[in-house]
C-alpha cells in the first residue's frame, strides 16, 4: 500500500509540511511542497526504527511510495515553524479502537525512541539555528513541558507547571496521557478541542517527540569527543 501523505501548506505559503496518516510523528517541513516530500521520503528510514519499536516494521517495510491524498490550507504557524498544526479531513473523531491503538502504540515508540537518544547522546549539543542553541538537558525539558501542560490539557489532564523529569513521575505522566485520549474518545472527557482533536493530538504529540529526537540525534557531540 502506497503511504497517505498530506500536504499542509501556511496561509501565505511561506512553508509547506508534508507527513504520513498513518505513521504518526513522520512529518517533515520545507519551503517547498517538493522540497517536504523529499525530506519526508528521506526520513523513511529514520521512522522505521518506531516502526520497529512498536512491533511494526513489517507492515512499514511493506509500505510503498508516498501518495498525496489531501492538499490543505494549515495555520499561520505553519508559515512560521513549518509545522503542521491542524487535523486533515482524514483524521476524524471518534477514532475506532483499533486506530486508537494504533496511534497510541506508535506514540509510545516514540517516547521510548525519544528516552533512548537522550541517554546516549552528549549533554552539549553543537550549535547552529535549529533548535535555537538548547542543550540536551534544555531540550527534554521542553519537551516534557510542552507536552505535558499544552498538549495534555487536551484531553483533560491537569499538570503542574514544571519539568516532569524523574523515570517515574514521567511514566506515570504518560499512562495518565493515555488514559486521558481513551476517555475523550469515548466521551468521558466533556470539555472538546476546539481547533485540534484526537488524531491530531497523537499525531503532534508523536511529532514534536521525534523531531526533537532526531535533533538531538543531529547535533551530538560523542563522536567528537570520542575523536
Amino acid at each position: 500500500m502506497a503511504v497517505r501523505t498530506v500536504i499542509d501548506h501556511g496561509p501565505k505559503d511561506k512553508r509547506v509540511v508534508a507527513f504520513a496518516l498513518d505513521w504518526p510523528g513522520w512529518s517533515r517541513g520545507a519551503r517547498m511542497t517538493d522540497v517536504a516530500v523529499e525530506t519526508l521520503e528521506a526520513y523513511r528510514a529514520r521512522y522505521r526504527q518506531i516502526a520497529a519499536l512498536a512491533g511494526m516494521e513489517r507492515e512499514f517495510d511493506a509500505a510503498g511510495r508516498l501518495e498525496i491524498v489531501e492538499e490543505k490550507v494549515g495555520t499561520g504557524s505553519t508559515d512560521f515553524w513549518g509545522i503542521s498544526f491542524s487535523p486533515s479531513s482524514a483524521e476524524t473523531e471518534p477514532m475506532t479502537e483499533a486506530g486508537l491503538e494504533r496511534g497510541i502504540k506508535l506514540l509510545r515508540a516514540s517516547w521510548t525512541f525519544f528516552d533512548s537518544v537522550a541517554a546516549r547522546v552528549s549533554p552539549e549539543m553543537r550549535k547552529g539555528v535549529r533548535g535555537g542553541g538548547r542543550e540536551r538537558d534544555e531540550i527534554m525539558r521542553h519537551v516534557f513541558r510542552v507536552e505535558s501542560l499544552d498538549f495534555a490539557k487536551q484531553v483533560g489532564l491537569q499538570m503542574p507547571d514544571g519539568p516532569v523529569l524523574s523515570d517515574e513521575a514521567l511514566r506515570r505522566y504518560r499512562d495518565d496521557y493515555i488514559a486521558g485520549m481513551h476517555a475523550y474518545n469515548t466521551g468521558e472527557v466533556k470539555r472538546r478541542m476546539r481547533s485540534w482533536n484526537l488524531p491530531f493530538l497523537i499525531r503532534h504529540s508523536a511529532f514534536h517527540t521525534l523531531d526533537h529526537a532526531w535533533e538531538m540525534e543531529d547535533k551530538d557531540l560523542s563522536a567528537d569527543s570520542a575523536a
